[in-house]
C-alpha cells in the first residue's frame, strides 16, 4: 500500500516517456486512478474491433424504434430529415472533444470518467463522485432488452403484455452480459459477428427502400409523404428537444471505442479510436438516413407517427404481407438489440471499474479485480442487477422512451462539464509548459457539442403541444428525476467527504493497492488528526468499505 502521489510522480513520468516516443507530451494534471503499466484485462482491442463496438452499439434499438416518436414530435417529414442530419454533426463535435482528451491519457480505459477526473480535479472528488453515483445508477441496458422483447414476442405472433415483456427482457440481458462477464474475447467476437449481421440487415432495408421508389413494390404512391415535406412542421422547444433526444440515442455509441481505449492494441490507441469513430460515424449517418427515407417511402405519415416502437416491422408488413418476409426484419431487430446489450456491456463495464480504481465505489478492489475470468466480473453483475430493477420497476407501457430520457438528462450535463473542461484542461497545459495535442479539436466543434447539452437542458421544460408527448405523465418527469439524482450525488459528496471528516476528525487520503493479476486500485483512507490518532492508536481507516 502506498500513497498515490507517490506512484502518480512515477507513472506520469513512465507515461511521458511512452508518449515522447509517439511523438506527444501526455501528462497527468490531476490525481485520480493509478496507471496500468500492463492492463490486467489485455490488449485484445484492434481498429476492427473498435469500429464494431461503436457500430455494435449505435446498431441498436434506436434506427428501428425512434422515427415513429420522431416524426411524432416535429411533426412533418422535412423536419424529420433535418434532425437525422443534425444528429451527426453534434456527434462528430463530441468525437474531436474526446480524441483530444484521448491523446492527454491514452493508458486510461473509462472515457469521460477519466476527462472529467482531469478537468475538475476541485473540489477534491466532487465531479468524480458525482460522475459515479450517476454511472452507476444509470447503467442499466433496459432499453434494448425491452425493444428485444417487443420484437421477439411479434415474431411468434404472441401478444405483447408487460409480465412477457419484462421475463423475456430479464432473460436476454442475462445471457447478453454472460459473454462479457466469461470472456474478453468471445465477447468482442460476438459484437463483430452481431454488427456484421446488423450492418446487412440495414443495406438490405436500403435496397428495399429503392425498390420502393423505383415502383418495384405494391406500394402505389412511394412519394407521397415527400410532397410539401415541412407541412405540419412544430416550433415547440419541448417537441424540438424530444426529437433530438431520440435522434441522439440512435447514434449513442460513437464513443464506445473510447471506453476501451487502454486495451488497444496497435502504436498509437488514440489514432485508432478516433479513426474507429469516425468511420462507424459516417456509415451509420448514411445509413440512417436512407432507412428513414426507406420508412417514408413505404409507410403512410400519420401510421409512422402511430408506430411507436414497431416502425420497422410495419415497414415489412406493408411491403411484403404478413408472410414469411413480415418475420424476418423482426428477426434482425431482435439480434440488433443482442449485439447492442453485448457491446454497451463491454464498454459501460469499464467506465465502472475504472470509478472503482478511483476508490468511489464500496469494495473497490473487488470492483477492479479481473478473476476469475480476466474481465471486469463484478461490474458486469452490478450492471445486471441494475438493469433487472429498472425493468422491473418502471411500467411497460412508457418504459422505453422515459428511460431513453432519464439517461440522456444527467449525461447531458457530464457532456457540457466535458466540453468547457476541456478549455479549462487546456489552459492548464499551457500553464505547466505542455505541448498542444496533435489531436486538438477545433473550437467550432467544442463549442457544437456544448450547445447540443444546453440546448437539451433547457428546452424539455416547455410544456409539448398536445397529443405530441412521448409520455403519458408529465413531460418533465425525467428533468426532475435526473435532477434528483444530480442532487443525489451532491449529498453523497457532501455526506461522506465533507460533513463526516469534520466531525470525525480525520483528513481523506488517497492510496494505491496492487491486486492479484497486476491490476491497480486507489483506495480513500481517513488520516486522523493527531489528537484523534492518538487514541486510535494512529491507524488509518478505510473512508468506504473495501475487501
Amino acid at each position: 500500500m502506498t500513497n498515490i502521489d507517490d506512484v502518480l510522480d512515477s507513472e506520469v513520468l513512465a507515461q511521458s516517456e511512452d508518449a515522447q516516443d509517439e511523438g506527444n507530451t501526455v501528462s497527468a494534471l490531476a490525481a485520480g486512478a493509478p496507471i496500468e503499466k500492463s492492463n490486467p484485462l489485455g490488449y485484445k482491442v484492434t481498429l476492427l474491433s473498435s469500429i464494431m463496438l461503436n457500430l455494435g452499439q449505435m446498431l441498436g434499438a434506436g434506427i428501428y424504434s425512434v422515427p415513429g416518436v420522431i416524426l411524432n414530435s416535429v411533426g412533418s417529414i422535412g423536419l424529420f430529415f433535418v434532425f437525422w442530419l443534425l444528429a451527426p454533426l453534434f456527434a462528430l463535435g463530441g468525437l474531436m472533444v474526446y480524441s483530444e482528451y484521448a491523446s492527454m491519457f491514452p493508458k486510461r480505459s473509462g472515457a469521460e470518467v477519466v476527462y472529467l477526473e482531469q478537468a475538475y480535479p476541485r473540489p477534491q472528488f466532487l465531479v468524480p463522485v458525482m460522475f459515479a453515483v450517476t454511472s452507476v445508477l444509470l447503467s442499466f441496458s433496459a432499453t434494448n432488452s425491452i425493444v428485444f422483447a417487443q420484437y421477439a414476442l411479434t415474431i411468434f405472433d404472441v401478444p405483447i403484455t408487460p409480465a412477457r415483456q419484462t421475463i423475456i427482457a430479464v432473460a436476454v440481458c442475462a445471457v447478453g452480459m454472460a459473454f462479457v462477464a466469461l470472456s474478453t474475447k468471445w465477447s468482442l467476437r460476438a459484437v463483430n459477428f452481431l454488427t456484421v449481421l446488423k450492418v446487412l440487415s440495414l443495406v438490405f432495408l436500403v435496397c428495399t427502400g429503392a425498390l420502393v421508389l423505383g415502383g418495384f413494390t405494391h406500394i402505389r404512391d412511394p412519394f407521397a409523404n415527400f410532397r410539401s415535406p415541412f407541412s405540419g412542421s412544430t416550433s415547440n422547444p419541448n417537441s424540438l428537444a424530444t426529437a433530438l433526444v431520440k435522434t441522439n440515442f440512435a447514434f449513442s455509441g460513437w464513443h464506445n471505442a473510447f471506453n476501451v481505449i487502454g486495451e488497444v492494441h496497435t502504436r498509437d490507441p488514440v489514432r485508432t479510436v478516433r479513426k474507429a469513430g469516425l468511420l462507424s460515424l459516417f456509415l451509420l449517418a448514411c445509413l440512417f438516413f436512407f432507412v428513414n427515407v426507406a420508412y417514408v417511402a413505404a409507410v403512410p405519415k400519420d401510421e409512422i407517427s402511430n408506430s411507436g416502437q414497431l416502425i420497422a416491422a410495419l415497414f415489412f408488413q406493408r411491403v411484403f404481407g404478413e408472410g414469411f418476409a413480415a418475420k424476418t426484419l423482426p428477426i434482425m431487430v431482435a439480434l440488433s438489440c443482442f449485439g447492442n446489450i453485448i457491446a454497451v456491456t463491454v464498454g459501460q463495464t469499464r467506465v465502472l471499474r475504472e470509478i472503482a480504481r478511483q476508490g468511489l465505489l464500496p469494495y473497490p478492489t473487488f470492483f477492479a479485480s479481473t478473476k476469475p475470468f480476466g474481465t471486469p466480473l463484478a461490474p458486469v453483475c452490478l450492471k445486471y442487477f441494475l438493469t433487472v430493477l429498472v425493468i422491473v420497476v418502471l411500467p411497460a407501457r412508457d418504459a422505453f422512451n422515459f428511460l431513453i430520457d432519464l439517461s440522456s438528462y444527467p449525461n447531458l450535463v457530464f457532456n457540457a462539464a466535458t466540453a468547457v473542461g476541456l478549455w479549462l484542461l487546456r489552459k492548464r497545459r499551457t500553464l505547466a509548459g505542455l505541448a498542444s495535442s496533435k489531436y486538438r479539436a477545433r473550437n467550432i466543434y467544442v463549442s457544437l457539442y456544448l450547445l447540443s447539452a444546453v440546448f437539451l437542458l433547457i428546452m424539455p421544460w416547455v410544456p409539448p403541444e398536445i397529443g405530441h408527448g412521448d409520455v403519458s405523465f408529465w413531460h418533465a418527469t425525467y428533468c426532475v428525476v435526473g435532477l434528483g439524482i444530480l442532487a443525489l450525488c451532491g449529498f453523497y459528496y457532501w455526506l461522506w467527504i465533507v460533513v463526516l471528516p469534520w466531525l470525525g476528525g480525520y483528513a481523506i487520503v488517497e492510496e494505491v493497492e496492487e491486486l492479484e493479476g497486476g491490476a491497480l486500485t486507489a483506495r480513500l483512507t481517513r488520516k486522523y488528526n493527531p489528537s484523534v490518532a492518538d487514541i486510535d492508536n494512529g491507524e488509518q481507516q478505510p473512508l468506504i468499505t473495501s475487501t
